[in-house]
C-alpha cells in the first residue's frame, strides 16, 4: 500500500503528512529543526563510537546549517517518496537514542530499498536498533510494498553484523568499494531481507 492510499490523500497531501512509526518503546519520526541541538550533542558524544563506521564527518556536520540541509533533505525526499530519515526517541524518556533512514527506494520491478542507522554510544546494547530494524522491515514490506530491504556493513562491524543477523537478514557477498567510510573507500558486506522470508522469531525457532 502506497503512502497516498494509506491516508487516502493525493500526492500534495501527503506531503502534510509526516510519517511516524512506534514501538512498544520507540517514536520513529522525521527530524526537526528543534531537535538539532540533541542530535548535535549525541552525536559530539559518540564521536568516537561512530566515527570507525561513517563517512567522515565534515567540519560543519554538527552546525545548525548543516541539521537545517538535513531537515530539508529529509522532507523534500519523503515527499518524493525516495527516502524516509528518521530519528529514535525512547517514548518513555522522550529522549534521542538513533537514527534510520530508508533511502534509494526503488519502485518498478525492482522494488526494493537501503538501510542504514546508527545509535549514541550511551544507547547501544540496549535493543532501541533491533525494535527500529524490524519496525522499518514492517513499514517497507506492508506499507511500501517494497520486496527487498538491503543494508551493508565493514566485515569488521561485529555489533551491526550480528544486529542484522537477529534481525532475519542474509549476508549475500562482498561488494568491493562500496562506501567511504572515514576517510577510505572500503569493502563492505551485503545483507539482504526479502518480504517472503520469515520472520526472525520463527526463523530462530
Amino acid at each position: 500500500m502506497s503512502l497516498r492510499a494509506l491516508f487516502g490523500l493525493g500526492r500534495s497531501r501527503v506531503a502534510r503528512q509526516p510519517l511516524v512509526l512506534l514501538t512498544d518503546r520507540l517514536c520513529l519520526r522525521p527530524p526537526r529543526l528543534e531537535d538539532q541541538r540533541e542530535w548535535s550533542e549525541l552525536r559530539e558524544a559518540s564521536r568516537t563510537f561512530l566515527q570507525p563506521w561513517e563517512p567522515r564527518w565534515p567540519n560543519e556536520h554538527l552546525s545548525r546549517t548543516a541539521f537545517k540541509r538535513r531537515v530539508r533533505w529529509a522532507v523534500a525526499e519523503a515527499n518524493a517518496e525516495r527516502a524516509y530519515a528518521l530519528l529514535l526517541f525512547d517514548r518513555r524518556e522522550n529522549m534521542l537514542v538513533g537514527g534510520i533512514t530508508i533511502s534509494n527506494i526503488r519502485r518498478g520491478p525492482s522494488r526494493s530499498a537501503s538501510l542504514g542507522y546508527w545509535v549514541g554510544e550511551a544507547h547501544a546494547r540496549r535493543g532501541y536498533m533491533r525494535d527500529a530494524v524490524e519496525r522499518v522491515a514492517e513499514f517497507c514490506f506492508q506499507t511500501l510494498n517494497l520486496v527487498r530491504l538491503e543494508a551493508a556493513c565493514l566485515e569488521n562491524n561485529a555489533a551491526s553484523r550480528a544486529l542484522l543477523e537477529r534481525c532475519g537478514f542474509q549476508v549475500e557477498g562482498v561488494v568491493r568499494g562500496y562506501l567511504e567510510v572515514n576517510g577510505t573507500v572500503r569493502d563492505h558486506v551485503l545483507y539482504a531481507r526479502l518480504a517472503q522470508d520469515l520472520p526472525p522469531e520463527i526463523t530462530a525457532q
